[in-house]
């Protein structure tokens, strides 16, 4: 069978026999990973998928984030997300706040039957292979998604050891009452009052120092966790928060023809307020589709501070902050 798929790709080039098996049905592809979007479920700030993968999956690990394909007014668009069922589940499912190009596009749009690109999973945000006795579990906002995949993951496993999972957000999802064991606490962070803070970690779990510690949300609670936590926690920055600061200067897109006054955002962002539509994937830095040529000016990197000024070098967009005037060409 091996012999003739090979025979038949040599006879099928250039294109190959995957270009002719999606014309049929995009989930036979062989090469390329699909997914069938199954089942959907809305609320007033995030859609939830339930999605089919093509025969090419061949699963993930609970933490990691998949590069997701969609087609918007026939240019492909790619967004990083990460999977929020067990790993052991059949399928996938992302719950998706409604934020950002493709993010959007998926809350308004998507329904069964709609086909999907995927990547293969990627991302070191995963529990070891030993799991351990305690588990300190935290989230914030979105960022609730890859540790509630690892929460249902060690349910599914009949994990016994003492697991508390705390969560900031407007609501707590419901789902997560239907995890709570006698070794698994799941609790609401803003109903401890205020922030995360030592005081709430003590009350849900005084045996932290004990306990390894998964954490992934916006900066500002990472930043938090991490002071008092220190090294045994392991963090996941789900969005990247880039400060507007006293912004100053314009921005010239020069390929488009188009300049704006500087606001102190990413220049993806910027870009997509002044009505143009560069490629991008992740918004994290990740997969660098938004990578294109500055021309000059000077850029700061929204996740290390690091400032760069050279001349025609290339950056990404969703982590460059332009200080000044600066020019890109796109």
């Amino acid at each position: 069978m091996g012999r003739l798929a090979s025979l038949a790709e040599a006879l099928l080039t250039p294109h190959g026999v995957d270009r002719y098996l999606e014309l049929v049905d995009p989930m036979l592809v062989r090469r390329e990973i699909r997914g069938e979007v199954t089942g959907v479920r809305r609320t007033p700030r995030a859609v939830t998928l339930r999605v089919r993968p093509s025969r090419a999956w061949r699963g993930f690990t609970a933490g990691q984030h998949v590069r997701v394909t969609v087609e918007i007014d026939g240019v492909r668009r790619t967004r990083c997300y990460s999977p929020a069922n067990s790993q052991y589940s059949d399928g996938l499912e992302f719950t998706i706040a409604r934020d950002g190009l493709v993010s959007q596009y998926l809350y308004h749009q998507a329904k069964p039957g709609l086909v999907l690109g995927l990547s293969e999973p990627d991302g070191r945000f995963t529990l070891p292979e030993r799991r351990p006795d305690r588990l300190l579990l935290i989230s914030g906002g979105s960022g609730i998604t890859p540790v509630l995949s690892m929460l249902r993951t060690l349910v599914d496993e009949g994990h016994r050891g003492e697991v508390v999972f705390l969560h900031y957000g407007r609501d707590v999802p419901y789902e997560l009452s239907t995890l709570t064991r006698e070794n698994v606490r799941v609790v609401d962070g803003h109903g401890l009052g205020g922030r995360f803070s030592a005081a709430h970690v003590e009350a849900v779990a005084p045996w932290h120092a004990e306990a390894a510690a998964y954490a992934c949300g916006p900066v500002r609670l990472l930043d938090a966790v991490r002071d008092l936590l220190g090294e045994q926690v392991h963090t996941e920055q789900f969005t990247l928060e880039v400060g507007t600061g006293a912004a100053g200067g314009r921005v010239r897109f020069s390929r488009s023809g188009v300049e704006v006054g500087n606001s102190g955002h990413a220049l993806l962002e910027q870009a997509e307020a002044a009505g143009l539509r560069p490629e991008h994937g992740c918004r994290m830095g990740i997969c660098f589709s938004c990578t294109q040529v500055k021309t000059r000016g000077t850029v700061r990197d929204a996740r290390s501070g690091e400032l760069s000024a050279e001349e025609d070098e290339e950056i990404q967009l969703c982590v460059s902050v332009p200080v000044g005037d600066v020019e890109i060409n796109c």
